[in-house]
């Protein structure tokens, strides 16, 4: 189970939460309470080991900022968090290595992702952010295709695991779920999302009769930051 801790302001949460076994964490770079800057972002990416996949976060930003914010952090990925039309997808596609495109659960956007071309489609609430979560069965289409599907909306240490186990997402992402305030983690919480999170993943993959973790790197086999 691919597991992106988002919102990340510091350094000490972002070190936390790689320790605690994240895959990616994600730096907001779009108005927001976790929104944050340029330069504090690059300097925590820095520290950061190379396999640990970075992520900037953007919505309906011009994709020459996208591109050169993410190559100005270091970052390894941008996810497009907007109503971002497929041609500009594309072409932050042609310049940063992995890009992640977010809907809403149940819109019919999602039927255009694959002429987005990005390496996966995130799902989350129609208020991004907000600790909501969505009907779970509205996730259904887009997880039984096959494709990357990473699994927001109001995801916490205690739904997490029923989570997955209801979508059979490949990964998930948390934000405001593992928070003691906006932009700053709580490490029980962030310990606890974790390790239930990858409980149930590997459960998923063994009901799938998987071996746990398989599909993650498979694509990190050729993934720029590996």
């Amino acid at each position: 189970m691919f597991v992106k801790i988002c919102g990340i302001t510091n350094e000490d949460d972002a070190l936390l939460a790689v320790a605690l076994g994240a895959d990616a964490v994600g730096f907001v770079f779009a108005p927001s309470k976790r929104q944050v800057a340029v330069d504090r972002a690059r300097d925590i990416v820095r520290r950061l080991p190379p396999e640990i996949l970075t992520v900037g976060v953007f919505r309906d930003e011009l994709p020459a900022r996208v591109v050169d914010i993410v190559g100005r952090v270091g970052l390894g990925a941008a996810q497009l968090h907007g109503h971002e039309a497929p041609e500009v997808t594309r072409q932050v596609k042609a310049s940063v290595p992995v890009v992640i495109k977010a809907f809403v659960a149940g819109s019919p956007e999602i039927d255009d992702f694959a002429a987005h071309g990005a390496d996966a489609l995130l799902l989350d609430a129609a208020e991004p952010g907000s600790g909501r979560v969505f009907d779970w069965t509205l996730a259904d289409a887009a997880a039984s295709t096959g494709r990357r599907v990473l699994l927001a909306g109001g995801l916490d240490p205690r739904n997490v695991a029923d989570a997955v186990a209801a979508v059979g997402p490949w990964g998930v992402d948390v934000s405001s779920g593992v928070e003691a305030a906006p932009g700053v983690k709580d490490p029980v919480r962030l310990r606890r999302f974790i390790a239930r999170a990858k409980k149930a993943g590997a459960a998923l993959a063994v009901e799938r009769g998987e071996t746990p973790h398989q599909g993650l790197y498979d694509w990190q086999e050729d993934a720029p930051w590996s």
